[in-house]
């Protein structure tokens, strides 16, 4: 998508600091961060959100949630407890419409959210 802020991260036309890259996904830390630890994980391929997955993207978003926990481990905050966030739509928060996964952490995370 050529106006999607997200896909202009992972085409490099944008700069970040990636935190964790591989072949299906690229992460790095939010601008506007909501905890201590607040990285984003999101597909290469443009997905717009979670709904519109299809059952091929089961390893897409396999992928997602190993790499979260992967970040977990680099931000040091595995031990103590992260929170997983994926945001659908406007009322759901979504801001930014290319599938994300927000990997929250470093404080104490209350319930319920929002």
């Amino acid at each position: 998508m050529n106006d999607c802020l997200f896909c202009k991260i992972v085409a490099r036309t944008i700069p970040a600091t990636l935190v964790y890259e591989d072949d299906l996904v690229v992460a790095f830390d939010d601008i506007n961060p909501q905890a201590p630890t607040h990285t984003l994980v999101i597909p290469r391929k443009h997905v717009t959100s979670i709904a519109e997955l299809e059952d091929s993207d089961v390893g897409l978003l396999g992928r997602l949630m190993l790499a979260g926990n992967k970040i977990s481990k680099l931000k040091g905050i595995a031990d103590s407890g992260y929170r997983f966030v994926i945001n659908i739509g406007e009322d759901g928060g979504q801001s930014v419409f290319h599938l994300h996964l927000h990997v929250l952490g470093g404080r104490h995370m209350a319930w319920p959210p929002g």
